[in-house]
């Protein structure tokens, strides 16, 4: 956190750090507390994290952090800060959903649930708000160079020892930009687009197969 906001600061930004969990309502309501009546011109839902291995084989106390964090965290952010915006008569609102929402996740069900879960609600919203002055979109990339699969115990499968992830920077970049067009949704990157194309119009029995071959403990060794 702190490299962040000396990286924000150097670039002429004033920056009030928050640390809390977001899986909490507590924590939701810190950070809506920290603003403080302030307008928010654009609120960047980023907040999740990953769950590698078999459901039965997860312990449901991280399952349920996954599920709190990655949806219930951020409804509630985007609930109290969407009512302001909404008053106000114009705000941005962007969800870092993910193309994995677009299958069923083997061995990372819930995960995907969770992000097919955003995915969806990103959309519903943008049409309820689609007068209102606010905008709403969703970023969904794919397999981005970041500490998530070590977090989520991926690492010895083929998606994390994949060396073709995308560098974070540029996933962001797409995300920011589309916010700012007030797109409805972005893909990231032109191997993820194709993809999300082939997912639309493959069964998901066959979806869920593949995600199996990616994600099963064990299938990265070989």
């Amino acid at each position: 956190m702190a490299e962040a906001v000396q990286g924000l600061e150097a670039v002429g930004a004033t920056v009030e750090a928050v640390q809390v969990d977001l899986a909490t309502e507590q924590g939701v309501q810190a950070l809506y507390d920290k603003i403080g009546g302030r307008p928010v011109d654009a609120l960047a839902a980023n907040a999740g994290h990953g769950l590698g291995k078999g459901f039965l084989d997860e312990s449901f106390e991280d399952i349920l952090h996954v599920i709190n964090t990655n949806i219930t965290g951020t409804v509630r952010l985007a609930h109290l800060l969407g009512r302001d915006m909404r008053e106000r008569g114009r705000g941005r609102i962007l969800f870092t959903g993910s193309i994995a929402g677009l299958m069923p996740g083997s061995f990372q069900a819930v995960y995907n649930a969770s992000k097919a879960f955003v995915d969806s609600f990103s959309f519903a919203l943008r049409n309820e708000l689609k007068d209102t002055g606010v905008t709403v979109t969703v970023l969904m990339p794919g397999v981005t160079d970041t500490d998530f699969c070590e977090r989520a115990g991926l690492m010895d499968t083929k998606v994390g020892q994949d060396d073709k992830k995308m560098d974070p920077a540029d996933v962001a970049k797409y995300g920011y930009d589309a916010m700012n067009r007030g797109d409805g949704d972005v893909v990231a990157g032109l191997g993820n687009k194709l993809q999300a194309a082939i997912a639309a119009v493959t069964p998901q029995t066959v979806l869920a197969e593949q995600h199996r071959k990616m994600a099963e403990p064990g299938s990265g060794q070989g």
